[in-house]
């Protein structure tokens, strides 16, 4: 097993402001002149999972992280129920990265991430191709209507319990409908009460949908502070409820935007969440990638989906700049 590298702290932080009141989070660790790589985490509003320092070697990457807009250390915090997310879609984030690699003064970088950070990494590189150098992508989700659909509905095939509690938290008049608006109503309502309860019960779905994952991290989306859990519900049920913004099959459609960029897909055999099946789409339409299955992990990982990881990210520092 391959181990990961000692942990980092920053050389560089700040909080970058991207228009619409918004600033966002930002760091740098590693070597300053290396290569660039931009963590892109998942959610969304899940907040950039600080540990994901230690997937590069410092000696070769300048490793740089964020937070999307309103989670995180990024401001203004979705958690309050004021803040408006009129101004937080996929291509707002799109633009916050470009605007985070001006500000940084970098050519090109590469990309790293996953679950709904697959999302918008493809988005991104899709836009601006001639910014990326590599990606290496966890978990690979398109969020397609149809994989909205699954996780949050046809899934419950396989955890009835779970499911129907999940269901059955909302008003009745909204459960033969779209669950994923209807806790999007929820989480806006003027009730306290109500918003927090809404966030409970969809992590708890979340929670149980990973559950067997006895490899990974089994209670990973209700195990946050009531701030950042409420963040990451807001955030999630408003993306979700407006299909991220992006035409049904965008990201898969435009795959031959991505020719020449290297990738590798790494997908774990036991996601229920998102199946397989997305990940083999992406790299039957993506010759310049390749498609790990780990047969061991889930959704969070598993110690075979790290050594997958770190030997991608080593291959790729092979390159250098």
């Amino acid at each position: 097993m391959a181990e990961p590298f000692p942990p980092v702290e920053p050389y560089a932080r700040g909080l970058l402001d991207v228009g619409d009141g918004h600033r966002i989070y930002w760091e740098t660790s590693g070597h300053p002149n290396g290569k660039a790589a931009l963590c892109v985490h998942g959610g969304p509003g899940s907040g950039g999972r600080r540990s994901s320092r230690k997937l590069f070697d410092p000696e070769v990457y300048r490793i740089v992280l964020f937070d999307q807009r309103g989670c995180g250390q990024s401001r203004p915090h979705a958690s309050d129920p004021a803040v408006s997310l009129d101004q937080n879609t996929t291509d707002h984030l799109i633009a916050d990265m470009e605007r985070l690699r001006e500000h940084l003064d970098i050519e090109h970088w590469l990309l790293y991430g996953g679950s709904w950070g697959s999302t918008l990494i493809l988005a991104y590189a899709e836009r601006y191709p001639e910014r990326v150098s590599e990606i290496v992508i966890v978990g690979v989700t398109m969020t397609r209507p149809e994989e909205t659909e699954w996780l949050y509905r046809g899934v419950g095939r396989l955890l009835p319990g779970p499911w129907e509690a999940f269901r059955d938290a909302l008003p009745e008049t909204d459960r033969d409908g779209n669950l994923v608006a209807a806790y999007d109503r929820l989480l806006n309502s003027p009730d306290e009460a109500v918003r927090a309860k809404a966030a409970r019960d969809w992590c708890a779905w979340e929670d149980a949908v990973i559950a067997h994952e006895a490899l990974g991290h089994p209670g990973h989306y209700s195990d946050k502070p009531d701030d950042a859990l409420m963040a990451f519900v807001r955030i999630c049920a408003h993306y979700f409820a407006n299909d991220a913004w992006l035409e049904d099959g965008q990201l898969l459609r435009d795959a031959h935007r991505l020719a020449g960029i290297p990738g590798v897909l790494i997908h774990g055999r036991l996601d229920l969440g998102s199946p397989l099946k997305t990940a083999w789409e992406l790299s039957k339409a993506w010759p310049d990638a390749e498609l790990t299955v780990v047969d061991d992990s889930g959704h969070t990982g598993s110690p075979a989906m790290q050594d997958a990881i770190l030997e991608a990210t080593s291959r790729f520092g092979e390159n250098g700049r």
